[in-house]
């Protein structure tokens, strides 16, 4: 029996809280309009978990809307290095690399640059034969580690 109840309960459509958007949605006589304002009056008196549930969406919205407006996300992780003043390669002459002062300090000495393009460094260390096939994976299938 209970089941029946539930299933009624579940599938009952609500009722209609206000007249869908039609030729005559702006010429309601005021008996009508007073009759929607109280269905949904009515409506709020039997839910009044939903002020609640919308003053915390308010508040959610309003600190995200907040937050994000003074500090945004970024998509890039760079920090800002202060570079030394006309030390750009085609205005030094040279075919050299930008120049920085290192943590932004113009006391300290002068730098130059990393370079833009990925670098790898190929360590000077000499292995047996042995321990350079086993180790190595360079050129190997990946079923072969």
């Amino acid at each position: 029996m209970s089941s029946v109840v539930a299933r009624r309960a579940l599938f009952r459509a609500s009722p209609r809280l206000r007249y869908a958007a039609g030729p005559t949605a702006g010429a309601q006589p005021t008996a009508e309009k007073e009759a929607s304002k109280s269905a949904l009056r009515q409506g709020a008196r039997r839910d009044p978990e939903l002020y609640v549930l919308f003053a915390v969406m308010a508040g959610v919205f309003t600190l995200a809307g907040w937050h994000f407006s003074r500090s945004p996300t970024s998509s890039t992780d760079e920090k800002a290095v202060t570079k030394i003043t006309d030390s750009e390669p085609w205005k030094t002459g040279s075919s050299g690399k930008y120049q920085y002062h290192p943590g932004g300090d113009p006391s300290k000495g002068v730098k130059d640059a990393p370079s833009p393009l990925n670098e790898v460094v190929i360590p000077n260390v000499t292995l047996p034969k042995h321990l350079h096939d086993k180790w190595n994976k360079y050129g190997k299938d990946p079923s072969e580690y």
